[in-house]
């Protein structure tokens, strides 16, 4: 976060890290320029204990102000290790995120220089480098375009200095950073939310950009100090959607936000003649035309949502379609050329992993579509379109929201698909899209119902483990329930595909064991509804403990299940819009009744920015 303006610095940098809470850290300081002074305070630990000692001691709160929270990569959590860092002079303070490849090289050069390290961080060396480049130039922006040249990997890096007690200093490569435009102030952050109390003015910085900050002015260059463009828009939810709405975790308000993000995800996408509008596609009908396969990229939650799509793409289109996991995906040597569409899924548009395959695909001429949750992130400005979904802010760690979100906005890229190619006429389209439309009312029913969820997950708070299975696209479902419980409850939690279950891991079963079954539809995959309800019965015949999801009216399960938690009867490829819904119910209660922190879990970060 950083500042320039009239308010109290100070203030503004500890509220815009407190709203950034939710990307995850371990450590959090701020630097403050005041009168020619550079007041510095960090702490290991939350945020919290950054206040107390502000309080302690307090500093100016005029000036300007940077501010940070550390997420460990180089060196523990302690409060030397925690940003900002400065130079041997003390004239200056730098914070970063990201990781400097090359900082051993650079560091050693430096220390064989005369520079007195006090951290074990790779962002030290920037402090020390810029210490050098602006003893040259008396400027912070040129020594910081030369510092950037010298560097390799991924960062956002922002400074101020004594010389120049009105600017704040910002640059970026691989790593998300925003400007916020204010009257007579300025704002900069990881994300708009740090500053939308203020301001929901923002820029957009590309690839390797400086900005130059002032009260009343935002310039932008390039590493070589041209003038750079920039995109300018504006954020369309305030300050209120951010906060918690009477909630005690975001996680739960969130939750209870899926209908209506799922709505405005629809919103506005099909005409009455069946034609899909998807924004900023900005591939041509005749580029889709051209697709001979698909290769879905997406990490975590982002890739169940991409499994899912794999069923509707390849029902719907009859193109191929391959799901990877993107941080796997460029170091097999995958086979692509300009006929192969990858479409990469992420919620914050800044996943390093799927990034960096974006731009693997880019290289080898493929076309790439992104779905994404967060306008102006650096994965939608790469490829070649991107389907917004508008979900709103999601502040909680665990995907809930977006997941569903993710879901619809696959749907729609397979629609879309199948109009272009010709495989659906348009009243084929509006049929699914008017099936969509009812999604909302569905999942608003699953949460006026999950009363009995919730008191089930509270009963199972001491088990050791809970096993997931799925057919189908029940399947990817069901990872995702082992996901959400494995990030929120830190429990053991495994999801197979219960054809799967007499390969191995029948072994597990045990008496009392919790197994929650996703069971499809009887009208859709009657075949695969007969057989799950064979693994069923095979698991209850081994003493386990069954927890079936299963369509309303469906009275064939009700005999093999333990807890039967009924969802709305929908088409099959549309159910895991509802059948995910009592999952993420359930891992949450689990986890707050084992006293866990669900919008922070332990060891996680909304936004993964390093590879």
């Amino acid at each position: 976060m950083g500042y320039v303006g009239s308010r109290a610095a100070l203030d503004v940098a500890v509220d815009g890290l407190a709203r950034l809470e939710y990307r995850g850290y371990d450590s959090a300081g701020i630097a403050v320029l005041s009168g020619g002074k550079l007041e510095l305070e960090k702490r290991a630990g939350k945020l919290a204990n950054l206040r107390s000692a502000l309080d302690e001691r307090p500093r100016p709160s005029d000036g300007i102000g940077i501010g940070h929270t550390r997420w460990a990569t180089h060196g523990p959590p302690t409060d030397g290790n925690a940003h900002p860092h400065t130079d041997c002079a003390r004239s200056l303070a730098v914070i970063h995120n990201g990781i400097i490849e090359n900082f051993a090289t650079l560091r050693r050069d430096l220390e064989d220089r005369g520079h007195a390290f006090a951290s074990d961080t790779d962002t030290e060396v920037t402090a020390h480098l810029l210490e050098e480049h602006y003893a040259r130039t008396g400027d912070l922006a040129a020594a910081m375009r030369a510092v950037c040249r010298l560097l390799e990997g991924a960062f956002t890096l922002v400074a101020i200095h004594t010389g120049e007690p009105e600017l704040v200093v910002a640059a970026r490569r691989n790593s998300p950073l925003v400007v916020g435009r204010g009257i007579g102030e300025n704002f900069l952050a990881s994300d708009v939310a740090a500053f939308i109390a203020y301001t929901r003015d923002a820029i957009e910085l590309g690839q390797d950009q400086v900005v130059e900050l002032r009260a009343d002015s935002v310039r932008v260059t390039d590493y070589d100090g041209a003038p750079a463009p920039v995109r300018e828009y504006h954020v369309d939810w305030d300050a209120s959607a951010a906060e918690k709405g009477g909630y005690d975790y975001f996680m739960l308000k969130e939750i209870v936000e899926q209908p209506r993000a799922v709505a405005d995800t629809l919103l506005g996408r099909a005409g009455l003649d069946g034609t899909l509008t998807l924004d900023e596609m900005r591939l041509s009908p005749e580029d889709l035309r051209d697709v001979t396969k698909i290769v879905i990229i997406a990490c975590g939650t982002s890739y169940h949502a991409g499994l899912i799509a794999k069923y509707a793409i390849e029902h719907w289109c009859r193109i191929p379609c391959e799901v990877e996991v993107a941080s796997e995906f460029r170091y097999r040597d995958p086979i692509l050329d300009p006929t192969t569409l990858v479409i990469a899924i992420s919620q914050s548009g800044e996943s390093m992993d799927t990034l960096m395959a974006v731009r693997y695909a880019r290289e080898q001429r493929s076309r790439v579509l992104a779905i994404c949750n967060v306008n102006g992130s650096t994965i939608p400005r790469e490829a070649d379109g991107v389907l917004y979904t508008h979900a709103g802010p999601e502040v909680g760690v665990a995907a809930t929201k977006t997941f569903l979100t993710q879901l619809v906005a696959c749907y729609l890229i397979g629609l879309y698909l199948a109009q272009v190619r010709g495989y659906k006429y348009g009243d084929e389209i509006n049929a699914v899209i008017a099936q969509l439309a009812a999604m909302p009312d569905k999942v608003e029913r699953v949460l006026d119902t999950v009363e009995p969820v919730r008191e089930l997950a509270r009963s199972l708070a001491d088990a050791h483990c809970v096993l997931f299975l799925g057919r189908h696209v029940g399947y990817p479902v069901a990872l995702e329930g082992a996901l959400k419980l494995k990030e929120l409850a830190y429990m053991h939690a495994e999801a197979f595909a219960a054809g799967e279950l007499k390969h191995g891991p029948i072994a597990l079963i045990e008496q009392d064991l919790p197994v929650v079954v996703v069971v499809p539809s009887r009208e859709g995959r009657s075949v695969l509804h007969d057989k799950i309800v064979s693994n069923i019965q095979e698991i209850r015949a081994r003493g386990a403990r069954t927890i079936v999801i299963a369509e309303e009216g469906d009275d064939t399960v009700a005999p093999f299940a333990d807890t039967l938690i009924s969802i709305p009867r929908v088409p099959t490829l549309l159910q895991p819009v509802v059948a995910s819904v009592p999952l993420q119910v359930f891992a949450c209660e689990l986890a707050l009744a084992k006293g866990n922190d669900v919008d922070q879990p332990r060891n996680l970060a909304k936004s993964v920015t390093v590879e």
